[in-house]
């Protein structure tokens, strides 16, 4: 997952699309971004290896969150309001529980929804196809895969409206 979702966000930085990571603040209250970064790369945590492959960029922005939601107290709303976003592309871990309480709070936001399937992981299998289903039927989500996506004609769509 993590190599394709690498793939996609060269696409979409191509396509200039903004990248937005958003991540736990992991119960570190006194934390940033950079400071999450740095943790996860000098501690040596278990998710070392997809922090090194899938750093931001200078150029990309970051929420930090304190729940499962993407916009539960967090400037989410405020950061895609600014940037006139009207569809996302959700990706990351888990798929059954972040990227779908994400993708909950985005649709009743009447955000437009893409959660490729093969950006998005759970700890299950079963359990991470079961919320992609559930995405697609109640949010109607695009769940293709990644490598189907048009993206230089999304970018036109939402530079036109």
């Amino acid at each position: 997952m993590a190599k394709r979702l690498l793939t996609l966000k060269q696409r979409v930085k191509q396509a200039g699309i903004p990248v937005v990571y958003v991540n736990d603040n992991f119960g570190k209250w006194r934390s940033d971004f950079r400071r999450q970064i740095a943790h996860c790369l000098e501690d040596k945590t278990y998710g070392e290896p997809l922090v090194r492959l899938l750093a931001p960029n200078e150029d990309d922005y970051f929420v930090l969150k304190p729940k499962h939601s993407g916009f539960f107290s967090t400037t989410l709303d405020t950061l895609l309001d600014y940037l006139r976003a009207k569809t996302l592309i959700l990706t990351g871990l888990t798929g059954d529980n972040c990227v779908l309480f994400t993708a909950h709070d985005a649709y009743l936001r009447d955000f437009r929804l893409i959660v490729p399937s093969d950006c998005v992981a759970s700890v299950d299998p079963k359990d991470n196809r079961y919320a992609l289903r559930q995405m697609q039927r109640l949010l109607k989500a695009d769940i293709r895969p990644s490598n189907k996506l048009k993206l230089g004609a999304l970018n036109q769509e939402l530079t036109h409206k």
